[in-house]
């Protein structure tokens, strides 16, 4: 059984909120953000994005399903995004100790206390969502009554692209064709989506010097944080578009693809975090529903005349995609891998390797 003991989540506004813990028993301070997604908590957790940050679940009930046993296929872990939870807590309304799914092995709480994340339940989320959205996304820890406090931690105070990207080159050979893969804090989902398309792919490190490489088709990877930190990336990629192969990016290689056609990023309030985003393809009535996972946005009034807006988000208008006008380079600001859906976009892996 979870350990049940009262805990607080402290804004840095000052806000106090009193709920009782599960998971872990550890202080720990980050970013606060929301999630609205109705399933897919062990795609959330271990989705490198959420890096530095506490997640808040608006979803009311959680942990019903519990977590589900470890599997790999062709060297690849089946249901989750990367090797390990990668936000500092997580935060809940209603959290079930009491588990059932045909592929659980254990509850939240247990996986929570194995891989030492706090959570916090009891929370009214409902409010805490409220406040995020009229404040923005705040800064704010979990204490224990009685236990030393944290302080205050910034994630985007460091480069958080170099801590969940891969250190050394991976292969994935399954196919002629070539695609270089840049690891920003990839989601297993793109390797998986890639390769099922029959390629050969190479994943490289964020900073990894790829010009040496005979490659088809280059993909810009999701990550977390701050874009500005990857200026050697964004080189990288100016220099790959010289060979007028094919880019395609997601996510941050959104973000990174528009700095190097010439457009700036800037901070959105409280970022796009859910599994119900719609978003419509420029010039037409094309609309989709979209998982995304981002705090940043492209201000795209600054790209290069050679480069268009592709997508825009139907909610606040925010930059979506871009493209340039005659050559194959593109990028999308959502998640066309998707996993626990929507899947209305996964036809963008299959139309990237026709063009390689």
């Amino acid at each position: 059984m979870h350990r049940d003991k009262p805990v607080r989540l402290i804004l840095e506004n000052g806000m106090v909120f009193h709920g009782r813990s599960f998971g872990a028993e550890k202080a720990t301070s980050g970013e606060v953000v929301f999630n609205t997604a109705m399933v897919g908590y062990p795609e959330s957790l271990t989705d490198p994005s959420y890096e530095g940050q506490i997640l808040t679940l608006t979803y009311p009930i959680i942990g019903n399903y519990g977590v589900p046993a470890h599997s790999e296929t062709n060297g690849i872990s089946d249901f989750f995004e990367s090797e390990r939870i990668h936000v500092n807590g997580l935060i809940v309304q209603d959290y079930s100790e009491d588990y059932s799914h045909w592929n659980s092995e254990k509850s939240l709480s247990d996986w929570l206390r194995k891989e030492e994340i706090p959570g916090i339940y009891g929370i009214d989320t409902r409010m805490l969502t409220k406040i995020l959205r009229e404040k923005g996304s705040m800064l704010g820890k979990i204490v224990y009554d009685g236990a030393n406090e944290v302080g205050f931690y910034d994630p985007e105070s460091e480069n958080l692209v170099a801590k969940v990207s891969c250190k050394e080159p991976i292969e994935y050979n399954y196919g002629e064709k070539k695609v270089v893969l840049i690891d920003c804090g990839a989601k297993l989902n793109i390797v998986r989506e890639l390769i099922r398309q029959q390629i050969h792919l190479i994943r490289v490190p964020w900073n990894y010097d790829f010009s040496t490489i005979d490659y088809d088709g280059l993909c810009i990877s999701n990550g977390p944080g701050n874009p500005d930190y990857c200026e050697i990336t964004v080189d990288n990629i100016r220099k790959a578009m010289l060979r007028e192969k094919p880019v395609f990016g997601i996510c941050m290689g959104n973000q990174l693809l528009a700095k190097a056609a010439g457009a700036d990023i800037y901070k959105l309030k409280y970022g796009h975090r859910s599994h119900n985003q719609p978003v419509r393809r420029v010039g037409s009535n094309a609309c989709f529903i979209t998982s995304q996972n981002h705090g940043y946005a492209v201000n795209e009034s600054l790209l290069g005349e050679e480069w268009q807006p592709w997508f825009i988000n139907m909610n606040d208008g925010t930059n979506e995609g871009i493209r340039h006008k005659t050559k194959p380079f593109y990028s999308v600001q959502f998640h066309p891998e998707a996993t626990g859906g929507p899947t209305d976009t996964r036809f963008f892996f299959e139309d990237f390797v026709k063009m390689l």
